[in-house]
């Protein structure tokens, strides 16, 4: 009964989830949008918190950062709810399209449809990193940690490990001084509990065991356990989101299976054809929700020849795999990282952490923008222009509601 004062904040979670395209960029401006300004559920001071804490995560950082909203609400089953909300409608989209989008019947007419959702992102994503810069880079030291983390991201954006370094450098910087923040007593953090890192890691080691086993025996249903120990290790293990699962899911369904070590070893390893993994990489950065939701995809096609009922399950196993590691790092970390939030030195760190969060920002705005073709100066290319400008300036100047814009994107994609 206590969950039911809740509603409102769910059904936002539920809009959100219905509405926010973009990965992880665009999901923050919107979480801005819905969470902050419209709505008040959180502050916009406690989502970038939120935000900083979670790219130091491995996992699905927007994903993580809507489950703090839903924690800091209404603790950890509001937090569990908040997440299969978020998560479900991306899924189920990406289960079904397993079932019939492939590289022999993938049809060109059905990508008209998204040829305008990458500049609206961006122009999701630029309105979040004006409202992060405004809030969070206002002195020299910031300004020169933001650039650094802009120019470091930008350069290295697809090697996992820059995000928490940069994170970690800006925020030893910003520590060192006590001139903004002095030394005090600060407030009691939470205690810490510890079920979540034992429970991560059992679940981790029981999982490789139980994979291994099943590969070795030639359990008749090893697929599935095999299934799930992928994923969950990539769950475990991806820092800097959809953009480097990708390659780690190449690595292990498609070079991988062709080796001929792993031709003798194990025949029937897991695999996905190359085409079919990228075209479902293409749909999830189209649709709304989290980029992981790519993994129920991916475990759908890949069992595609065992039969529907198979395929459903993998979906399941897929989703429940990639998705575990995200809820149980972010809901044991957080009240270590609320511990030591009580020291000003970890304020005065903080400092420097948001400076990195706004560098990642634009380095991610340069980054796509980089991806989209903007000359010759064509109709198609004048489109794109006027879609991230048309886009930043509806979320800055006006109140009209994101699946709105997101709709007026999705008919230019169909028109032009």
């Amino acid at each position: 009964m206590v969950l039911l004062r809740h509603i409102p904040f769910l059904k936002t979670v539920l809009i959100h989830s219905l509405s926010a395209f973009g990965g992880p960029q665009g999901h923050y401006g919107l979480m801005i949008r819905n969470f902050a300004q419209k709505k008040n559920y959180v502050s916009e001071e406690e989502l970038m918190d939120f935000n900083a804490f979670c790219q130091l995560l491995p996992g699905a950082s927007s994903t993580q950062t809507l489950t703090l909203i839903g924690y800091k609400r209404g603790g950890i089953p509001l937090a569990i709810i908040t997440l299969l909300l978020w998560i479900l409608p991306a899924c189920f989209l990406m289960g079904i399209f397993s079932f019939f989008i492939t590289h022999d019947n993938y049809s060109v007419y059905a990508t008209h449809i998204f040829n305008y959702v990458q500049p609206m992102a961006i122009g999701f994503l630029a309105f979040a990193t004006i409202r992060a810069f405004k809030a969070s880079v206002n002195n020299l030291i910031t300004h020169l940690i933001m650039l650094a983390a802009m120019v470091g991201t930008f350069l290295l954006f697809r090697t996992p490990w820059i995000f928490p370094i940069l994170l970690i450098t800006g925020g030893v910087i910003t520590s060192i001084s006590n001139k903004r923040i002095p030394e005090n007593e600060g407030f009691p953090g939470r205690k810490i509990k510890w079920f979540n890192i034992w429970l991560f890691l059992i679940i981790f080691a029981v999982a490789g065991f139980l994979s291994e086993s099943a590969r070795k025996d030639q359990w008749q249903d090893r697929k599935y356990y095999n299934l799930f120990e992928n994923f969950y290790r990539f769950g475990s293990f991806v820092f800097g989101g959809g953009d480097v699962l990708l390659p780690m899911m190449l690595d292990q369904y498609v070079v991988r299976p062709e080796s001929p070590a792993a031709k003798t070893k194990n025949p029937d390893l897991l695999k996905i054809n190359r085409d079919d993994l990228l075209t479902g990489y293409g749909i999830v950065r189209a649709i709304p929700g989290p980029v992981f939701s790519v993994a129920s995809y991916t475990g759908g096609v890949m069992m595609k020849g065992e039969g529907r009922k198979a395929q459903i399950i993998a979906i399941l196993i897929a989703t429940v795999g990639i998705f575990l590691p995200s809820l149980l790092l972010v809901l044991f970390f957080y009240p270590v990282w609320q511990y030591l939030k009580k020291y000003a030195a970890f304020y005065r760190a903080l400092e420097g952490i948001h400076a990195v969060v706004v560098g990642f920002m634009w380095a991610a705005m340069v980054y796509l923008i980089s991806d989209i073709t903007i000359m010759p100066f064509n109709t198609h290319n004048i489109i794109n222009l006027l879609i991230i400008a048309g886009t930043f300036l509806l979320l800055f100047f006006t109140r009209i509601p994101p699946p709105f814009i997101v709709i007026i994107c999705l008919l230019c994609g169909y028109v032009f």
